[in-house]
């Protein structure tokens, strides 16, 4: 089911942004009353839930437009590759509101280079991986981390796309500014028509 979690939606006023366990309560709760498995959604969303976080802010702008998809389901549940390709680079980013582990694919299609990004995944699966491993569409890389270890979210699946990777490696900004938006726009295509949603 599609869920919006954006500063436009007044159903989300009373959910309180700091806490991890609201945010899985009322996701669940939601997920159970309309009888779906997964709730997803988020691309190029404004939200509120960042404001917790000195993270993504800076001396001029606040960083508030989600720049992937989110997939909302419990922790431990498989992550696959959404197609062929190797492992690029992975790692645990930390700081509060962000990934936590982290999985970036690198992918070739008909000569072109892109890749995606698996954010807010457990920290068993970033231990037993290595950079240019291989992996088929649909392989099993990776598992759902809970709220401990991927960032002091609801467990889900932030899916990202990324044309240039700009030379990072196990991260990329899966959140910008206003004033951003066009750039990361024109690099970070929504996921959303790939997966056939």
């Amino acid at each position: 089911m599609p869920l919006d979690l954006s500063v436009s939606n007044p159903k989300i006023s009373n959910v309180k942004a700091s806490s991890s366990n609201d945010w899985e309560a009322y996701i669940g709760g939601l997920l159970k009353k309309n009888e779906k498995k997964i709730a997803f959604g988020g691309y190029l969303e404004r939200r509120n839930i960042y404001q917790r976080s000195t993270y993504f802010k800076d001396a001029v702008n606040e960083r508030n437009i989600h720049l992937g998809v989110d997939f909302w389901i419990a922790a431990g549940t498989n992550v696959h590759a959404f197609t062929d390709g190797i492992i690029h680079s992975f790692q645990d980013n930390q700081n509060h509101g962000d990934y936590g582990p982290t999985i970036i694919l690198e992918h070739q299609i008909d000569g072109s280079t892109f890749f995606s990004l698996y954010g807010h995944l457990s920290r068993e699966s970033i231990q037993a991986i290595e950079v240019g491993q291989h992996v088929k569409c649909g392989e099993i890389i990776a598992e759902l981390g809970d709220s401990q270890v991927n960032g002091d979210y609801a467990p889900h699946l932030h899916f990202q796309l990324i044309r240039d990777l700009e030379g990072k490696s196990g991260d990329y900004p899966g959140v910008c500014s206003e004033a951003e938006i066009p750039k990361y726009k024109a690099n970070c295509p929504d996921p959303l028509p790939f997966l056939g949603l």
